[in-house]
This record gives structure tokens, C-alpha cells and sequence, in this order.
């Protein structure tokens, strides 16, 4: 028995229970509290004195009934209220339809029934209201007649017995998502599907708006009573009711004022202050805009050995099941969400009134159970945080959900409930007595399920252990998603009590078979290539190969690859002899895209050098900055761009100034031995400056390892036979400018410079997109977008790599949909500290793009790159939301 449940029952037999001098006490009539109820309050005595301190000593009033005729119009209750707002907003909706559906076997006396059922409505006004709106525009409830009630019948016993099942399928899922007219309904639906003389189909419909979980329990009893007295030709046996829902709804208007009013109110304004407008966990689907509330449940069960583990260690610390379950079921969140700041609804029954408990109506209030696991508790802690956050909610529990809603004022939308999302549900309603003579009954199974929130946990204890119900939006989570949370609740369940002093965050969650695949199957990624070899040597094995291929191309100039090395030689023979260039010194390149450019970056690294791109657009203040910050004493220039550069003008060397080309042709065009310079492949091949999190830039080192481990992937996967060469169009500062400038020059194949100026980039990206051949390309989302509306189309088969930003469904459909079906489009990955990309995902066919998934993936890494997902430093359930930690060959100083 939980704490509500006891409160209830001491109430009932007129027990109080009160502090005296800080310690336990109660006054009962006599033999009301027998040993039983004893030990059950010995055993929540922890519990019970903290609630009692807690609790305001004022007394709410007793509900009374009131004068009323036929035709008025009565107040609602605040969740009737809220509910009527609900259905003229979403104007009619099944979602806060409660079903049932029951098979009867055996003899079924209809007349009994029948009368069964109009004897419930007659005896409850709420099932006979409807409601309509007042001359102030806000919901009033008025009470009509029985005699417009009817059970329907319908006879699908001459349906052939193969087609029987699915017309049986067909009238379940309609009646139960068929909407309730507020305004003229009776607010309960029966229907009988006869399918033989022997069996028969009962269908139960009420509308939240009259009904909760506890009056399911309510109807099922009464009618039981009442069939089985109709049945036998006996009288209504049951008690009159001492008061009606419209009284209730009187009193709650009326009677929860004053001091304890506005100290519960305040308690939740404290207590939600800066609640998270919605929860974090991650979706396998975007939200719609507009709730549908399809639902589905995933059930599963959890020992009764576990349970009691479980159990007894709750009650060692004082704490009930549910703060124990509450404190798992945050821990689990959690993790999956990368968030700290948990919110979870949970009802309560709210009938502490014994004047209420036969009622049928909308008596149940939610509340909201907010835990901060921000400071990485251990499970002991947590259960304690818990087990306070529920004393507390349970003491101010008498406000209701509606008025804390009013009183928060959250920001509205359409597509989620309002201050929580997620359900936590401990059954412990009365469930009705199931027994009719000469009747056996059975549950029907209903394909349709309304998910009311996101996500709902419902958990049932039965003499087996737990009987646990997974209930969630399927507009939002896919059933592989739930029976992960599924599994990992359980593991939780148990890890959790194994080491309790321990951070949450620590508790091992995933299964060994998790561990192994993401640890070693995702990351079996190893391969050989040239790990040894520097980015230049490369190249000079190419110029071996194919010494007269065309290497680049810019405008009507170009060099093959013998040409090209020849002038790089003699370049890097320069700067070593005259600018005493060695391994890891930083020269500054600034230049425009042009022939000169590709020679500066060859001859800095056979020169033993790493390169700094700077950028000529860029400010002068960040020039300036980064030409301190790298310490930087040589920049290879363009005549130009003179003036760009604040340095004394003998460190700037004019690549295109004649005189300087003539003084080159006298060095020597000889390749450079790596050895005689010192230089390996553990030297740096370039620094390049990112924004930076401080603001300030920020200089990222890459060895020559890192990028040619990244050119042994882009050579592999990028230049399939068809590709002639690539097409560069993005400046030097953009690492993931090293994908078209020296891809090709690894393979043979040529690179095509497009001009500095933007609309020259722009022709000449649409003239080499419709060409006849085939390149490839490395562009950002952005030129996607700028170029969707251009006149390119045809049946080329490129190779477009995109970077540097998030690429979309969206933006990507129509190239593939429309403009270049056949080309490849290949969505690389990578910080600028793995050097240009670590992982890919490949678009060869339109399926390859989830139309309901707003990202298109980043894939999965490249070779001889490691991925793990962390929170906390832990591996994380897969879909869940961590950190990326990126490890292997291409990550960089």
C-alpha cells in the first residue's frame, strides 16, 4: 500500500492521524485500527510524520449539496474547464476517450443489461451532462434526462466467422476514437456486438471530461452488481450516492480559498520556476505541428525476486515503491536526454473526500515531480530528493493542475502538453469487480491506442513482480526506441541498488553486447595506407606516374604535373636556402585562388614548412591577430594584395612579381629529400585558424599524418573511374578546401581553380555542373540553397561533397530529386581538429534521404577513425543524446 493509498483508508475508518510533540498519534473509533492497518502505518511511519509537518493544519470544508433545478446551468470543475478549452480548440478530439472492450461468453440477458446501464446513468448526473458556454464565454454544465440513453446493439452474427473477427476489429477501433459531441452527448457510449448467442462484444466509451482512471473501477463494479440483481429479477441494491459531481464542482470553486490556497499555489510557482518548456528526449520522428495522440503500449514484465530487492530497499530508507520508481525513472530520462533538469507528470486520485469515492467523474489531479540530478547524485541521494519532491507535491496536492497551468502561464503550443510530457503512473485504482453469472468475461485487445502525452510509464504491481506498460506517441518514438527504454529501465532497476553510493551517471546502463558494439564493431574501422609518407611525396610519387597529365587549371592557364613540380622545387629550394624554412616553421600564405597559390602550399611543405592560410577578405584585425599569434615572419603574397598584410614588406614574398619568378628560375628543380631536412610525417603540414570559442581565433596544428590519412579516404572514395578531376571553389582559410585542392594531385587527376570573384564562382560551378565530364566537388549547404534555383540539370554522375554546416532534407532533395539525379552527394563530417572530415554519409539513391528526418546523418566514420557517443563519460544507449568523441588517425595537435 503507498502513501495515498493508506491516507485514504485511515480516512475511511475514521482514523486521524496527527503529531504529538513531534511523534505519531492517531484517535480511532474502536477496533478501526486492527493489526493489519497497524503494520501498514508502522511501515510508512517515516513518511507519515513528514507529511503531516508538512500539510497545512486547516481543514477544507465539507462538500455539500446544492439547490438546484432541472435546467440550470452549473459550474464546471477546473479540469472540466480546461478539457471543454481543449475540445473547441482541437474542436472535438478522441484523445480523452476512456475505452473498454469486454468479451462475453455464455448466456447474455440483454433486457439486464440494458437496464444496468441506464440505472449507472440515472444514478450519475455527470454521465448525463453536457456543456455549453455560458454568457461570460467560459463552460457551464447542465444535466439532461436518462431517457434519450440507449445501449446499441448490432448484429454481426450471420458475418461469415473469417470475416467476423475483422468487422469485430473494424467497430472497436471506430467506436473508440469516435468523437463525443460535448455539447449534446450523454458522456457514456455502450454498445453490444452480438456475434452469436453465446458471445457477445461490449463496448464501454466515457469521455474524460465525466470520467478517470479510478470511476473505470467505479462503472465495472456497479454494472456487475447490477446485472447480476437484473439478471435474477432482482432490485437495485446499491446505496444512494450522498452527492453529485455538479456538488463537488461547487465545492472546488468555493471551498479551496484563503491561506491554503495561496501557500499550495505558491509552493508550485517556487517549485516550477524556470521548468523546462518541454523535454529533451530524442525523437526517431519530428514533432508534427499538431498533437494527433496515436498512440501504442509496449508491455513487459519484471520479477517478483527483483521487486522485492527493490522493495525492501526503498522501505530501508524510508521511501515508498514510487519515489523508488520515480528516482529510476528520472536516472533513465536523463541519460538518454543529456539533460539534468527532469519533469514528470503523475496523477493522483484526489478523492480524499469518502463522500466522492462511489462517484463517477473527473475527480484525478496531476502532479508535476521536477529532480535535479545537476550535481551527478548517487541513487541514495536521488531517492531522498525524490521521496521529499513527492511529500511536498502530496501536501500541496489540492490545488489543481488547471490553476497551477493559470498560474505559471507556460508558453502554448499545439504540439505538446503543457509543463510535462511525460507520465509516470503507479496503479493502485480500484479495478472493479468482473464477475456476471452465467457469464465468463475476457478483455478484447484494441489496435488503436490514444497516447495523451508523449510518453507514459504505467506500471502495475501483481503477485508475479511488476507488470510494466510502455504507452507512447507514435508520431514520435518508433516501438525499437521504447523496448531500448524498456530494457535499460530494468537494468537501471537493478544496477542502481548494486551500487548506491555511486553517481548515477556511472551505474553501467547498456548490455555487454551494447558495450561490444560500440566500442569495437562500430570502431573495427583499420586499414593500411601511407601513415609514413608526407602530403608532398604523395604528389611527387604522381608526378612519376603521370608527368605530362594535366595536374591544374586555372582560367586559360595551366601546368601538367611535371610543370607544376619544377616550379614548386624551386620555390621550396628558395625558401629553405634563403628564408631558412625547417620542419614545423609557419609561413603565412595570402593569395586569391590561382596557379601561384597551389605552388606556394607544395613548396611550404617539400620546404619542410607548415602553411598559414590568410585570408585576403578577412579583417585586418584578424590578419593582424593571427600573424602574432602564430609568430609569423614569411607570408607568400600576391602584387595585389599589398597592404593586406601589416608586416614589414622584406618577410612578403610577390609570387607573380616578374622579378622575383626570374630570380627563382635559377634554384634548382630537384625534389627535396624529406631526411635531409628532418622532416616525418609527425611534422605539421598546416595551421589553420578557426572562429574560436573565446572569440579570439583559434590555431588549429595538423600533421602531415592527419591529412594524408584523410587523402588515403577521399582518394579511395571520392575519384571513381569516371572523375576527371575536381573543381575548387572555396578559399584556403576553409579546411575542407583540401578535398578538391589535393585529392586529385594524390591520383592523376586535375584540378579546376574557379576566379576569386563570387559571381565568377557561381558561373563557373553551374558551366561545370552541366559539363560532359565528371568532377567533384566540395560546396557548403549554402551554395546547395544558392544554386537550387539555377539552371542546372542533366544526367552527369559527380561527386558532390558537402560540409561545413549542417546539411538538411531539405536542401538537399530537390538536387538529387530534380537537378542531378545521378550525381553521388556525400555528407561529410569533421571538425577542423580531425583534419577535414572524419565520417560520411552517402546519398546514392532518393531513399537515402529520410523524408521525415529534418538532418540528413552524419554517417559513420571514415577509416581508421574511432566514434563514441558519451554522456558522462559512459556509452549511451543508441538514439540517446550525448557527446561525440572522435578518436584515430586524422585527429589533429
Amino acid at each position: 500500500m503507498n502513501l495515498v493509498a493508506l491516507l485514504k483508508e485511515v480516512k475511511n475508518k475514521g482514523i486521524t492521524l496527527y503529531l504529538n510533540d513531534g511523534k505519531l498519534a492517531f484517535k480511532a473509533p474502536a477496533g478501526a485500527m486492527n493489526k493489519a492497518l497497524k503494520s501498514q502505518v508502522v511501515a510508512l511511519k517515516v513518511e507519515l510524520v513528514e507529511l503531516l509537518e508538512k500539510r497545512d493544519s486547516t481543514e477544507t470544508s465539507k462538500i455539500e449539496v446544492i439547490d438546484r433545478q432541472p435546467d440550470d446551468a452549473l459550474v464546471t470543475s477546473f479540469p472540466q474547464q480546461r478539457l471543454w478549452f481543449v475540445d473547441k480548440l482541437g474542436r472535438g478530439s478522441h484523445q480523452y476517450n476512456i475505452s473498454a472492450a469486454l468479451k462475453l461468453s455464455g448466456t447474455l440477458k440483454p433486457e439486464a443489461l440494458e437496464k444496468a446501464f441506464s440505472s449507472i446513468v440515472s444514478r450519475h448526473e455527470t454521465l448525463r451532462t453536457y456543456f455549453v458556454a455560458g454568457d461570460d464565454g467560459q463552460p457551464v454544465q447542465k444535466i439532461q434526462n436518462v431517457d434519450g440513453f440507449d445501449v446499441v446493439t448490432i448484429d454481426l452474427s450471420t458475418i461469415e466467422a473469417k470475416n467476423q473477427q475483422e468487422e469485430v476489429i473494424r467497430y472497436v477501433d471506430q467506436e473508440t476514437t469516435y468523437n463525443f459531441n460535448l455539447n449534446s452527448d450523454f458522456m457514456l457510449r455502450v454498445h453490444v456486438l452480438k456475434l452469436s448467442d453465446a458471445e457477445h462484444i461490449l463496448l464501454v466509451t466515457m469521455h474524460h471530461i465525466a470520467s478517470d482512471g479510478w470511476s473505470v473501477g467505479v462503472l465495472i463494479t456497479e454494472f456487475s452488481t447490477l446485472y447480476a440483481a437484473y439478471a435474477q429479477g432482482k432490485g437495485n441494491p446499491l446505496a444512494p450516492l450522498a452527492v453529485q459531481y455538479a456538488d463537488y464542482a461547487h465545492w472546488q470553486r468555493n471551498g479551496i480559498e484563503g491561506k491554503v490556497l495561496d501557500k499550495q499555489l505558491s509552493f508550485w510557482t517556487n517549485q516550477l520556476a524556470g521548468l523546462p518548456i518541454i523535454h529533451s528526449l530524442p525523437l526517431d520522428l519530428p514533432r508534427p505541428s499538431k498533437q494527433r495522440f496515436a498512440g501504442h503500449i509496449y508491455s513487459c514484465n519484471m520479477s517478483k525476486t527483483k521487486l522485492d530487492v527493490f522493495e525492501q530497499y526503498c522501505k530501508d530508507n524510508g521511501a515508498t515503491l514510487f519515489m523508488g520508481l520515480h528516482a529510476v525513472f528520472s536516472v533513465l530520462l536523463a541519460r538518454y536526454s543529456n539533460e539534468t533538469d527532469i519533469v514528470i507528470g503523475s496523477p493522483v486520485a484526489n478523492r480524499e473526500q469518502p463522500e466522492v469515492e462511489p462517484l463517477i467523474g473527473y475527480f484525478a489531479n496531476t502532479l508535476v515531480l521536477r529532480s535535479d540530478l545537476s550535481d551527478k547524485p548517487t541513487f541514495n541521494a536521488l531517492l531522498a530528493q525524490s521521496k521529499k519532491t513527492l511529500l511536498d507535491a502530496y501536501a500541496n496536492q489540492q490545488v489543481p493542475f488547471e490553476q497551477v497551468v493559470e498560474q505559471l502561464q507556460p508558453e502554448r503550443s499545439l504540439s505538446y502538453s503543457l509543463l510535462f510530457q511525460v507520465m509516470l503512473v503507479l496503479q493502485n485504482n480500484v479495478q472493479g469487480s468482473e464477475e456476471l453469472p452465467d457469464l465468463t468475461l475476457s478483455h478484447v485487445k484494441q489496435k488503436n491506442t490514444v497516447s495523451k502525452f508523449d510518453l507514459t510509464l504505467n506500471i502495475m504491481k501483481n503477485d508475479e513482480g511488476l507488470r510494466v506498460r510502455w504507452e507512447y506517441n507514435t508520431d514520435l518514438f518508433k516501438v525499437e526506441t521504447i523496448k531500448c527504454l524498456a530494457e535499460h529501465f530494468e537494468r537501471l532497476f537493478e544496477g542502481l541498488l548494486s551500487a548506491p553510493e555511486n553517481n548515477v551517471f556511472d551505474v553501467k546502463m547498456l548490455s555487454e553486447p551494447e558495450y561490444y558494439q560500440q566500442l569495437t564493431t562500430w570502431n573495427d574501422t583499420a586499414v593500411i595506407y601511407p601513415k609514413d609518407k608526407c602530403i608532398h611525396e604523395l604528389f611527387e610519387a604522381q608526378v612519376e606516374k603521370t608527368p605530362n597529365a594535366i595536374a591544374a587549371v586555372f582560367e586559360d592557364q595551366k601546368l601538367n604535373y611535371s610543370e607544376l613540380n619544377n616550379k614548386v622545387n624551386q620555390l621550396a629550394h628558395y625558401l629553405i636556402e634563403q628564408k631558412q624554412v625547417k620542419p614545423d616553421t609557419l609561413v603565412g600564405i595570402c593569395m586569391e585562388r590561382s596557379l601561384e597559390m597551389v605552388i606556394a602550399i607544395f613548396a611550404v611543405l617539400k620546404a619542410g614548412g607548415a602553411y598559414v592560410p590568410l585570408d585576403p577578405d578577412f579583417p585586418k584585425a584578424r590578419l593582424a591577430y593571427m600573424l602574432q599569434d602564430a609568430n609569423l615572419s614569411i607570408v607568400l603574397t600576391q602584387i595585389k594584395l599589398r597592404g593586406k598584410i601589416s608586416i614589414n614588406d622584406n618577410q612578403l614574398e610577390y609570387l607573380d612579381d616578374s622579378m622575383f619568378l626570374q630570380h627563382l628560375s635559377d634554384y634548382s628543380t630537384d625534389n627535396i629529400d624529406p631526411l635531409s631536412q628532418g622532416l616525418t610525417s609527425k611534422h605539421l603540414a598546416y595551421v589553420i585558424y578557426t572562429s574560436g570559442s573565446t572569440g579570439k581565433p583559434k590555431g588549429v596544428m595538423v600533421p602531415h599524418s592527419a591529412v594524408v590519412h584523410y587523402l588515403a579516404h577521399a582518394v579511395e572514395n571520392y575519384l571513381t573511374d569516371n572523375i576527371v578531376g575536381s573543381v575548387l571553389s572555396s578559399p584556403l582559410s576553409f579546411d575542407a578546401t583540401v578535398t578538391t585542392l589535393l585529392t586529385p594531385l594524390m591520383a592523376g587527376r586535375k584540378i579546376v581553380i574557379l576566379p576569386e570573384k563570387q559571381d565568377l564562382v557561381v558561373e563557373g560551378l553551374i558551366n561545370y555542373f552541366n559539363a560532359e565530364y565528371d568532377y567533384l566537388f566540395k560546396i557548403t549547404p549554402a551554395h546547395l540553397e544558392l544554386l537550387s534555383t539555377c539552371n542546372i540539370s542533366g544526367n552527369a554522375q559527380h561527386i558532390v561533397v558537402i560540409g561545413g554546416e549542417q546539411l538538411t532534407t531539405r536542401c538537399l532533395m530537390p538536387w538529387k530529386r530534380d537537378l542531378l539525379p545521378n550525381t553521388i552527394y556525400v555528407n561529410e563530417y569533421g571538425p577542423t581538429e580531425t583534419a577535414v572530415g572524419c565520417s560520411t554519409y552517402w546519398i546514392r539513391e532518393l531513399q537515402d534521404l529520410e523524408y521525415d528526418v529534418h538532418a540528413v546523418p552524419i554517417g559513420q566514420p571514415i577509416n581508421n577513425i574511432k566514434f563514441y557517443v558519451l554522456y558522462n563519460g559512459q556509452p549511451i544507449p543508441l538514439g540517446a543524446i550525448g557527446e561525440l568523441y572522435i578518436g584515430g588517425d586524422g585527429v589533429t595537435h
